[in-house]
């Protein structure tokens, strides 16, 4: 019972608040003309509207060894493809070197469960996909992230499911953060747990 209470005290609560304070937005493309990262009315939720936007909102500390844990769902909207897409960002310094763990559904990879990468001096994305069926959950549920990063390797579980493995990151700290890209995702738990 103590082990448990210090290890949920050791957990850094990262969720922002109506102002943003300690989070910066980063120009995948330019910075959108619009609110993408907002606090819902309730202020319990962060709604991330990527619909007209490609940027990332990444936290101002950097975090090496640790758990980020990510609750998320999809808000319904129209998409005549029927694509959906966003991500969550370990280790992340900018828009030219990040670690996602890819939210995306689509026909095919990436989807959620998938992790990628783009090292720094590289325009060569690194893919490390899923060998089975994604095991995210159906439009407007909740679905539960967690990322673990232990020295050079990054772990995926999505909704209890373990799904991707990178096992030689060179990348052995960065930002947390979130991408805003053509869909409205909400997020209600932001969480990092540093080892």
């Amino acid at each position: 019972m103590i082990l448990l209470l210090l290890a949920l005290q050791a957990e850094i609560d990262l969720f922002p608040d109506k102002d943003l304070k300690g989070w910066q937005r980063v120009p995948i493309k330019p910075l959108a003309d619009k609110k993408v990262f907002s606090l819902s009315e309730d202020g319990k939720t962060l709604v991330v509207d990527g619909v007209g936007a490609t940027e990332m909102l990444l936290h101002e500390r950097a975090f090496g060894d640790g758990t980020l844990r990510v609750e998320w769902r999809w808000r319904r909207h129209v998409d005549p493809r029927g694509a959906y897409n966003g991500g969550v960002y370990v280790r992340t310094t900018d828009a030219k070197s990040w670690v996602q763990a890819q939210v995306a559904r689509q026909e095919k990879p990436p989807v959620v469960g998938d992790l990628m990468g783009l090292l720094p001096g590289s325009d060569q994305r690194q893919d490390h996909f899923q060998k089975g069926p994604s095991p995210e959950k159906p439009l407007g549920e909740w679905n539960v992230y967690e990322i673990a990063c232990d020295g050079p390797k990054i772990s995926l579980v999505v909704n209890g499911t373990p799904t991707a493995v990178w096992e030689n990151c060179p990348l052995l700290q960065g930002r947390v953060g979130l991408q805003a890209e053509f869909a409205v995702y909400e997020v209600r738990s932001l969480r990092f747990a540093p080892r």
